[in-house]
């Protein structure tokens, strides 16, 4: 393992500015008037790429942890060709997290949100006995377990029964993470409260979403490789959202780069895009408000049955508090956008044909609002464009392997009796 020293760091209260010390797992500032998130403030200002054999940890000058996990791989950002002649842009960007030896990229659960677990499993405090608990529509999922399996740290993933099939893996997991999901016809929103009825329990602590500077900082490291690749801050930057924590955290890298003083001093648009019908975000952005509109939890939970992108099906986003979607948005002179199932699968042919890997839904999603800006003229020819790929190879990498899947150790109804989820959440780590 490569030689490690954790960088110094503060948090910030983005409301109110108040700066104090991070006991160790801090979420939020409890002193704060109005709901806000929480930033990490390094010492370190001019950030020093680590060599590759770093794997993810390469940018950890700027990353909220502790040690470094082993197996990581860090995002790879590369100058479009194929795809960028066909749009008719001079300087796109691809910056790729998933399966893509050819490029150098080697995420084996094929998704950005590695990027995420191997940054927030580091964060935990040496010799913390509970267990660490995630919701997720599947992705999220997939990264953590296969990080706290590989390091045996305990995991519950509470993940909805419809959305299991994505979590599939090389090998056969640790018994370390176990598996609950909320029946057939339930959504991220239902597996969220599921996994809030289990942290009742005084064994499981809450890993905190958006909230967790581990989670933000670690996605973060897709703009760190952009930056640093491309030797300037992008114009634009292109990714699909389900609860924006991406987007969010790319605006955070973008300030501390200005900051670093070395790669410009622009605020890249950030241009997000949802997948129709689940547009909760993009009617609220629409509509100028700062606040969600309202959403009958049944339409949401059949729109996000439609969807092709199942992991941008967050019924409750980041959006709305201090240093959320809406303030990184009008930070960034940014846009919210919109494709559909049609079109993402259109963008994600294309991709395939011209950069020569399969994406995912989500990244089809961002690919599809970034042609449909470029055909509005929306975008000039020569600006440098990052297009975030928060996944894809995952053909590649099944390719001839015979798949291990994790099967839920319970299936609770949409409505469960909190006391038996406790109890029975207890159980599976006894």
């Amino acid at each position: 393992m490569e030689e490690f020293t954790p960088t110094r760091y503060t948090l910030e209260c983005v409301a109110t500015g108040r700066e104090f010390e991070d006991d160790g797992w801090t979420l939020e500032d409890h002193t704060s008037p109005t709901p806000s998130l929480v930033r990490a403030r390094y010492a370190r200002k001019q950030l020093e790429v680590k060599p590759d054999s770093y794997g993810f940890y390469k940018f950890c000058d700027w990353l909220p942890v502790r040690r470094m996990l082993k197996g990581s791989s860090a995002p790879v950002t590369y100058r479009s060709r194929g795809l960028a002649r066909h749009l008719g842009l001079e300087n796109l960007w691809i910056t790729f997290n998933g399966w893509y030896p050819a490029i150098g990229a080697k995420m084996s659960t094929c998704s950005f949100k590695e990027t995420e677990a191997f940054s927030v499993c580091a964060r935990i405090p040496e010799g913390e006995k509970r267990v660490l608990v995630v919701a997720s529509a599947g992705n999220t999922a997939r990264a953590f377990a296969k990080v706290c399996s590989d390091n045996r740290i305990p995991l519950l993933l509470s993940v909805p029964y419809d959305n299991i099939g994505a979590l599939w893996f090389e090998h056969e997991l640790d018994p370390c993470v176990k598996l609950i999901s909320c029946e057939r016809g339930g959504d991220y929103f239902d597996a969220i409260h599921l996994s809030n009825l289990a942290l009742k329990s005084g064994k499981f602590y809450a890993e905190g979403g958006a909230k967790n500077i581990a989670r933000r900082d670690g996605m973060a490291t897709t703009v760190l490789s952009a930056t640093t690749t491309i030797g300037r801050i992008p114009d634009y930057y292109f990714q699909a959202v389900g609860s924006g924590t991406g987007a969010i955290a790319a605006w955070e890298a973008n300030l501390r780069l200005i900051e670093d003083g070395r790669f410009g001093s622009n605020l890249m648009k950030l241009m997000v895009a949802q997948n129709a019908p689940f547009v909760p975000m993009y009617d609220a952005w629409r509509a100028n408000s700062r606040q969600m509109l309202p959403y009958d939890d049944d339409k949401a939970r059949r729109d996000a049955e439609i969807i092709d992108a199942k992991v941008l099906s967050n019924r409750r986003p980041p959006y709305s508090l201090a240093g959320g979607l809406y303030d990184a948005l009008k930070a960034t002179g940014g846009e919210m956008l919109v494709a559909t199932n049609a079109q993402a699968r259109k963008a994600r042919q294309l991709f395939k044909e011209l950069e020569g890997v399969d994406i995912y839904s989500a990244a089809g999603i961002a690919l599809a609002s970034l042609i449909k800006e470029v055909a509005a003229g929306q975008i000039a020819k020569d600006a440098v464009v990052m297009l975030n790929v928060t996944g894809g190879g995952e053909e590649h990498f099944q390719e001839g392997k015979e798949l291990s899947y994790l099967k839920p150790a319970h299936v609770f109804p949409l409505n469960p009796d909190p006391a038996e989820v406790i109890a029975t959440v207890e159980a599976l780590f006894e």
